[in-house]
């Protein structure tokens, strides 16, 4: 985003869906956190701050590589942090900054929608 972006007030009930600035807003955030990984890794998360391991085993599907880029991409976009445990091993954790803990109730609200849309298309309905 750069600095000069307008910022949307997405509670402004006579916004217009299709300005461009609101378009770009939720292709900003969904350029952050798209992927098969980079939602499942951040709700590894929400519980409190995890190791590379721990990821791992909670991801069992994810390759240590993938985990590896994920995390990075994650890290550039501001969502995670590594933080140093001060464990003799030099060991380190990965967590959520502010701004990936504000995915919490919108990564909710998706997975409440996914369930619905699932269901009615499951049903058999037009959608």
């Amino acid at each position: 985003m750069t600095a000069d972006a307008e910022i949307v007030d997405v509670n402004d009930v006579d916004r217009d869906l299709c300005k461009r600035a609101f378009v770009m807003a939720i292709k900003d955030a969904l350029n952050v956190v798209s992927g098969k990984w980079k939602l499942a890794i951040v709700c590894t998360m929400l519980t409190g701050p995890k190791g590379f391991a721990e990821i791992e085993r909670l991801l069992p599907a994810i390759t240590a590589r993938m985990l590896s880029r994920e995390l990075r991409e994650l890290e550039i976009n501001a969502v995670v942090e590594h933080v140093c445990t001060g464990d003799a091993g030099g060991g380190k954790k990965y967590k959520l900054t502010d701004s990936g803990k504000q995915l919490e109730p919108v990564i909710f609200t998706l997975a409440g929608w996914g369930q619905e849309h699932r269901a009615l298309t499951l049903n058999g309905a037009k959608i």
